[in-house]
Parts: C-alpha cells; sequence; structure tokens
C-alpha cells in the first residue's frame, strides 16, 4: 500500500508543514494523506501579507492564468496528473471519468478567467481609468483579499475562485479536509505560472480557525449547506453557495420524449453536484415517468470509483447507509419508485448507492427540496394552475415548454437563478455565463472617475 503523502500548507513564505496534520482517508479507508493545519495566528499573518502586497499587473494575470492552465495537466511536484486523479477519486468517491472531465473543466476555467470576467462587466464600465479620456464608471475591487472556504464534494467547484485571480485578488484558499488535492495542485501551478506567494496562498485549518479567515478577508466565498447558509447568508461580505435544489419542468405535453435529458440532468458529475436535478414536475402522468425514469437510472453499473466505467459516486460504506436510512425515514408519503436495494457493497470495502427515484403527490411536497450527495430524484404532478410556486428556490431549471410566458414568468422569479428552455441538462455550464450569478457582480463594483479637464456633466 502507498504511504501517505504530505500536504503542507501553502504560505506568504513558501510551504508551510506543521505538527498538527488532518489524516485524509479514502472512501475504501485507505490513508491518502496528512495534511498540516495552520493556526490561528497563521492565517491572521499571513491574509496581512496578501493585503500588503499589489496585484500583478492585468496582462501578465492573464498570462499566468493560460500558463496555469497547462501546467495543472502536467506533472506537479512530482505528481502525474493520473496520480492525482486517482487520489481525488479515492478520497471524494466520485468516479475516476467524473474526476477526468472535472480536471480539463479547471483547465478551460483557468484558460478563460480573463474572458469570463470581462464578460461580467457592465457595459457602461472601464477596466481601468486610463481607459476612458473623460468621466465615467470604471469597475473596481471592493476588496483586496478574497478567502475561499472550498468545498470537497466535486473538483470543478475550483473553477470559480480563479476568477478572482483575473481580476486582482489575493487568494487564501482553505481547502475541504476531505479533499485537499485539487486546490493544493491548483495553488502550485498558480505559483508556477507567475502568481508568487503573497497572491494565492493555501491554508488547511480545523472548523476552530475558520470563522478566522473569513474575519481578516475583506470578502469571502463560503460553500456549504442550509447550515452554512443561516451562518453567513445575512453578511454582505459573504457570498454564500448552498445547496442547488436544481429542476426539471416537463409541460410540452410530451414527458416520455426527455427521458435522456432527465437522465443526464440527474446523473451527470456523477449526480454530486448542485446543479444535478433533484425535482422533476411533469404536466402529465407523473408516475409513468417516474416509472420509465427510474428503469432507465437502475441500467447504471454499479462499479469501483476507480473504474474507467464508473458513474455513480462512491462512500464508506456507513455513510452510504446512513444516507440511505436518512432518505427513507424522509419519505412520509412519497413512494420510492426504484425497486432494486439501494445502497450496494463493493469488494474494496466502499459502497455505493443506486440511483433512487421517489413520486409525491404533490408539487408542493416538502420533500422536493431534500438533496442529497448521489443520484437522488422527487417526481412530481405539475399543471399551469400550480404556476411558478413549486419551481422557485432553483439554482438551475430546465422548462422543457413551448409556452412563452410561462417561460418569462421563469425568467422574472428572482428565486430562479438560471433557466435553461428546452432539453438543456441542468449541469450545462460554459465560461462567460453566470452561475449563481457572475463571481464578479460580488468581488466588483462601478465607481465615477471624473477627470480634470472632462467635459462638465
Amino acid at each position: 500500500m502507498t504511504a501517505p503523502v504530505l500536504l503542507d500548507a501553502l504560505g506568504a513564505s513558501g510551504p508551510y508543514r506543521t505538527e498538527r496534520r488532518h489524516q485524509v482517508t479514502g472512501v475504501d479507508g485507505s490513508a491518502l494523506a496528512e495534511l498540516s493545519q495552520v493556526p490561528r495566528l497563521y492565517v491572521v499573518r499571513t491574509v496581512a501579507a496578501l493585503r500588503r502586497a499589489e496585484p500583478l499587473p492585468a496582462d501578465a494575470r492573464e498570462r499566468a492564468l493560460r500558463s496555469a492552465a497547462e501546467l495543472f495537466l502536467g506533472e506537479v511536484e512530482g505528481v502525474t496528473p493520473a496520480e492525482h486523479e486517482r487520489r481525488v477519486s479515492l478520497a471524494t468517491g466520485v468516479a475516476l471519468p467524473v474526476v477526468r472531465a472535472a480536471s480539463r473543466q479547471l483547465v478551460r476555467s483557468a484558460r478563460l478567467a480573463a474572458e469570463s470576467v470581462a464578460a461580467a462587466r457592465p457595459a457602461g464600465s472601464v477596466a481601468d481609468w486610463r481607459d476612458r479620456p473623460g468621466t465615467g464608471a470604471v469597475w473596481a475591487r471592493r476588496g483586496e483579499v478574497l478567502a475561499v472556504h472550498a468545498p470537497g464534494n466535486h473538483p470543478a467547484t475550483h473553477t470559480e475562485w480563479i476568477e478572482a485571480l483575473a481580476l486582482g485578488y489575493r487568494i487564501a484558499v482553505r481547502p475541504s479536509n476531505r479533499e485537499p488535492f485539487t486546490p493544493h495542485r491548483l495553488v502550485a501551478v498558480l505559483r508556477q505560472a507567475g502568481f508568487g506567494p503573497d497572491q494565492v496562498v493555501l491554508l488547511p485549518s480545523g472548523h476552530d480557525v475558520a470563522d478566522e479567515l473569513v474575519r481578516t478577508a475583506d470578502l469571502s466565498l463560503v460553500y456549504g449547506g442550509d447550515q452554512a447558509a443561516e451562518r453567513y447568508g445575512a453578511r454582505a461580505d459573504v457570498l454564500v453557495r448552498g445547496p442547488g435544489r436544481s429542476k426539471v419542468l416537463l409541460a410540452d405535453g410530451r414527458p416520455l420524449d426527455h427521458l435522456d435529458v432527465l437522465v443526464d440532468s440527474v446523473t451527470g458529475h456523477g449526480g454530486t453536484a448542485c446543479v444535478n436535478a433533484t425535482a422533476v414536475f411533469v404536466d402529465g402522468d407523473a408516475a409513468e415517468l417516474a416509472g420509465r425514469l427510474a428503469e432507465r437510472l437502475d441500467g447504471i453499473p454499479v462499479l469501483e470509483a476507480l473504474d474507467e466505467r464508473a458513474v455513480l459516486p462512491v462512500h464508506p460504506s456507513r455513510r452510504a447507509a446512513d444516507l440511505e436510512a436518512y432518505l427513507h425515514g424522509k419519505l412520509g408519503d412519497a413512494r420510492l419508485v426504484t425497486e432494486s436495494a439501494l445502497t450496494v457493497e463493493l469488494p474494496s470495502g466502499a459502497a455505493a448507492l443506486r440511483p433512487a427515484v421517489m413520486l409525491l403527490r404533490t408539487p408542493q411536497a416538502a420533500q422536493a427540496r431534500i438533496e442529497l450527495p448521489f443520484p437522488c430524484v422527487w417526481v412530481a404532478p405539475w399543471s399551469p394552475q400550480d404556476g411558478t410556486g413549486p419551481l422557485r428556490d432553483t439554482l438551475t431549471l430546465t422548462a422543457i415548454t413551448e409556452d412563452e410566458d410561462l417561460v418569462t414568468r421563469l425568467v422574472a422569479e428572482p428565486s430562479i437563478r438560471n433557466v435553461h428552455v428546452g432539453d438543456h441538462a441542468t449541469h450545462l455550464m460554459a465560461p462567460g455565463l453566470p452561475h449563481d450569478g457572475h463571481l464578479a457582480e460580488f468581488l466588483m463594483r462601478s465607481k465615477t472617475v471624473m477627470r480634470t479637464g472632462a467635459a462638465s456633466l
């Protein structure tokens, strides 16, 4: 068995190895890494060093990001891409092919980061005050240091904070103790590409130190569930990326014609992302649709995470059992349509959960809000008389309908953050398009710059 690797913190003065370490284990119980945990004072001093540092010029930032994109897919500190992706798959249980695709997504996002943030800039503002000869609006940072409380459920979530580097922010990343490999590799290649150690740092820590990072940074990006939203949601200096509760609405009279997009929406990215569909609303025979969807999902093979054919996520055996028990405890009057046993023990000692399809009695059922870290979808009846109410609080809504007035209402609904009209999976994203709004909307603001000699207003 391979010995666990030592993952150092990456501070403003270089790598930092501590005596206090967190043991990173795989879903099969294997020891993968020992992750250094920095103390509170180290966080305070490091953030202060980031704040003192000047950002790289914009053109240098763009070149460094493009260079980092190429470096990420090479050997980094002796670790090949294949070995990196193996560790990530074992740590998260996310299927190896899904991890590999996430690596390519990260590379693309880094390569296009400058273009992505430019797409978010208001049309009336310029990026640099010297770009406008007279009086006008300039797009400027709201702060200098961004703290990132990174998640560990899927490596592609790191595509977002990369954009902050393109805007000149200095970044302090607190990696998930579950999966520190992706952010560690990212910070390493960003430094190789030209961002100095006082531009981007990796600060692993326990939960007792995590709040100190939020307190000392100018702005923070925090990933988490409902608890994180409750804790930080009211703060103007914290942007919370919480549950997605993404949905599909089938309202064109032909629900069975769209099984392919449903399967893709539920299982794409391995079914672990906030953009995976957790509820399907059907204007038609919801029971028939649920049964056909369950049949399709039941055909997905249950395999070890490292299998090249794997799709479904894998969990520690006890965790899988707990998830299934939680789901059964929340069923209420809903019916579990999936006939196969959900939990499947694997030879490695880990376990996978088969995709679960549940049929709800009404579109207002509270269970439609339950989001779990495996392909799990609630199917409910819906009619035009139900309106947009059941579809609210949604990261991405795929609306398959020919009713343009309905689409207009869905786009206008503030709690629906993205609308995909037609057969587009809920998880589809692209650089330059907002995910949960543009991150730059939180990081930047327009300010007036009035120059001497400019025309009078």
